[in-house]
């Protein structure tokens, strides 16, 4: 019998779609031979070299196109699953297949023999030679909770000069202040350019993001060093996703779910911090404590506990 053609839609944001790999390897691996997949997405970069992706035209016929999504997400704060997991039940779902659980704790980035040979983007712009971190200072400029106080980063990157070099990134369309002290790469990167720039990075520091994502989805190569495979990743959180919805193996996921009446028994998984006035439905899901333009679970995590995060991977 031959198998079954799929397109699988979804048109969310970058981090997503590294989420949404791992479905599409689960559905290979444990329906071996009986699907051919395609996507269609706004984030192609994060599929190409997949395995499990077959060219499959619009028009072709006998062809089922499915809208994926994760809305596992809506019960995240009382049922004990991942962001991983959402997708697949999702998918399963949708196909009418009894199960499609994830067997690995991550998404799945390919890179070619030949990318993985490549000169970094850090040497190559800067001639700098040795081990970096990534820092994400930033975010969308439409979810101003998910941010830490550019100060508390600028902080960090203070207190490793001259031990930790530090690579700032951040998408040219988001809201990014600069660092000082750390190589400038804000907007200088496309999609692939940045998975490369995870493949040579020895840790990243993020909020809740596509970096978070790619850090734990990106292979590490095999100079990394690392003794258990698992790419060091310091995540700052605060209290708006429950940590087990979001945190992968390795990374050290800094939240404080439990300690503020907004989100005591989990994330509050607000919006804003403030309205914008630009007439989306967000300026109505506003954060409940406030405090100096930032919500207050995100002051709570101090730069000493992001350095201490760090230092236990450098020790």
């Amino acid at each position: 019998m031959p198998p079954r053609q799929l397109i699988l839609r979804s048109y969310l944001s970058p981090g997503d779609e590294v989420v949404r790999t791992a479905a599409v390897r689960e559905l290979h691996r444990q329906y071996p031979g009986q699907y051919q997949t395609d996507v269609r997405t706004s984030t192609s970069a994060v599929w190409e070299n997949n395995p499990f992706i077959t060219p499959i035209a619009d028009n072709a016929t006998g062809v089922a196109a499915l809208d994926m999504g994760y809305p596992m997400v809506n019960t995240s704060n009382q049922r004990p699953f991942h962001f991983l997991e959402g997708y697949c039940d999702d998918l399963a779902q949708k196909l009418g297949l009894p199960s499609l659980r994830p067997h690995e704790f991550r998404g799945h980035i390919y890179l070619s023999d030949v990318e993985r040979g490549w000169m970094n983007q850090v040497e190559e712009t800067t001639g700098f030679k040795g081990r970096f971190w990534l820092v994400n200072a930033g975010r969308k400029r439409d979810y101003t909770c998910k941010q830490w106080p550019t100060e508390n980063f600028q902080a960090v990157i203070d207190h490793f000069r001259g031990k930790l070099t530090f690579v700032q990134i951040g998408a040219a369309e988001h809201e990014h202040p600069p660092l000082a002290h750390a190589i400038d790469l804000r907007g200088k990167t496309d999609h692939r350019q940045l998975i490369r720039l995870v493949y040579h990075a020895s840790g990243v520091l993020t909020g809740v993001s596509y970096p978070m994502h790619l850090a734990a989805a990106v292979p590490c190569p095999p100079t990394a060093g690392s003794h258990s495979g698992l790419r060091p990743c310091v995540v700052v959180s605060g209290g708006r996703e429950p940590p087990h919805w979001e945190q992968y193996p390795g990374h050290q996921f800094l939240h404080v779910i439990g300690s503020l009446s907004c989100c005591a028994t989990g994330g509050c998984w607000r919006s804003r911090v403030a309205p914008l006035g630009d007439g989306d439905g967000k300026d109505r899901d506003l954060c409940h404590q406030p405090q100096a333009g930032y919500p207050r679970c995100m002051w709570l995590i101090t730069p000493a506990d992001v350095i201490r995060a760090i230092e236990k991977y450098l020790t």
